[in-house]
């Protein structure tokens, strides 16, 4: 078993043999697999032992993970809860798939996803269990609008943007609570607003909570900060403990019964996936581990806040809860290619932070960008080492005479970088 106190980094245990291993898998995967973007490309890392917010490289290295499995992970690797639960569905005997079948593991699914939920909505909740990626249960969730509304289009809003409650013809509004690209944060006040127009005009308001749900960003899901209900909910991400599991909640009104073009799926009974998203549900639930969300975000966020104050290269840090977003720009000088220069510093921060051994995310399409997913179990300590690594890289891209490395072509980019 990992340690539970944070790690400093450590040097490779293992011999060259070992090195040679690692560099071989990273060698055969980027010569097995397509060249589309991957976290891969840019995180020359091994993994062959994890436990909260550790993780152990094939070269003996231990890293702070903040990428949480793209925030998957919302207790952290392997958490014991997690891992008992699907045990406990191994060791009975049950079927490991029954799509659309009652089942212990379902009914007790179910239930602790409804305690979970608005009461406004919990009151008046149908749930859709769906192919277990995320795009399948937004899908599923643009189908229902367009069915219960009888109207085609839908409008994906962005914090910040103009608020379009919808013509006559819009079925629906989708709004991601804090916005993974860029992780920007919708005002409260912005989406009572839209709620209030959207019921009038009888809109649907989609949540999509793929990201923002289960604690994440301070509260159970990210649309409660608002107070708003929405009339659907997509949920993916973390909901299934760290196994794939989508859902779509929905108010009843919504439910026709019509034909929505809703193709059967053959893993939409996942009782594994099931079995682990309860526990972590009830786990969060449980220990408030929302309420811990807030409260250490927002001390990570005042810190951050400060580090940005020396080093103007960081030219911004937000985000809720949790999720934390860490913008940059090129230091000194800006170069007349400035988005790729913001995004050279982003990407140099990210490397010297993998050499402190720490894992940190991209943010954004334009890789200026970086992200903070750390697990909701999180402790103080592991917090400050977070911190310190963090620090010590940005220091060392922003202090004065700091010098990128000229720009990789595409073939060069999907090549993997050197362990560190």
């Amino acid at each position: 078993m990992l340690p539970t106190r944070p790690p400093s980094p450590t040097r490779p245990r293992t011999s060259r043999t070992g090195h040679e291993g690692v560099l071989g898998r990273l060698r055969r995967k980027s010569a097995r697999e397509a060249a589309a973007r991957t976290y891969a490309r840019s995180l020359p890392v091994v993994p062959v032992r994890a436990r909260g917010l550790t993780i152990e490289g094939a070269d003996g290295r231990r890293y702070l993970d903040c990428l949480s499995g793209a925030g998957t992970l919302a207790l952290g690797h392997n958490h014991p809860v997690v891992l008992e639960a699907i045990r406990s569905v191994l060791d009975s005997g049950a079927p490991l798939d029954v799509p659309g079948l009652a089942t212990p593991v379902t009914d007790a699914f179910a239930g602790e996803l409804l305690r979970t939920l608005p009461p406004a909505l919990a009151a008046h909740a149908r749930i859709r269990f769906c192919a277990p990626g995320g795009t399948d249960a937004m899908d599923t969730a643009l189908r229902l609008v367009r069915t219960a509304t009888g109207r085609e289009p839908v409008t994906v809003l962005a914090p910040g943007g103009a608020e379009r409650a919808g013509e006559p013809a819009t079925a629906g509004i989708v709004v991601e609570p804090v916005q993974c690209d860029g992780v920007r944060a919708f005002d409260d006040e912005q989406l009572r607003r839209l709620r209030q127009d959207t019921a009038a005009r009888g809109v649907l308001l989609v949540a999509d909570e793929a990201r923002t749900g289960l604690g994440r960003t301070g509260a159970f899901w990210g649309i409660g900060h608002s107070g708003v209900v929405p009339d659907v909910m997509v949920l993916s991400g973390a909901i299934g403990g760290s196994l794939p599991l989508s859902v779509v909640v929905h108010h009843d009104g919504l439910d026709t019964g019509a034909p929505d073009g809703d193709a059967p799926d053959a893993f939409r009974g996942n009782q594994l996936a099931m079995a682990a998203g309860t526990a972590t549900l009830r786990h969060v639930r449980e220990n408030d581990l929302a309420r811990r969300a807030a409260e250490l975000g927002a001390r990570l966020l005042g810190r951050l806040r400060e580090l940005a104050r020396a080093y103007p290269c960081l030219t911004d840090v937000r985000g809720r809860g949790l999720m934390i977003g860490l913008e940059f720009t090129a230091p000194g000088e800006a170069p007349a290619d400035a988005s790729l220069a913001a995004g050279a510093t982003a990407t140099a921060v990210r490397q010297e932070c993998l050499r402190r051994g720490l894992i940190v995310g991209p943010g954004s399409p334009d890789s200026a960008v970086l992200r903070l997913l750390p697990p909701l179990t999180l402790t103080d300590g592991q917090a400050e080492a977070v911190l310190d690594r963090l620090a010590d890289a940005v220091a060392a891209v922003c202090r004065p005479g700091h010098r990128f490395p000229a720009p990789r072509t595409p073939k060069e980019a999907g090549a993997p970088a050197p362990t560190p």
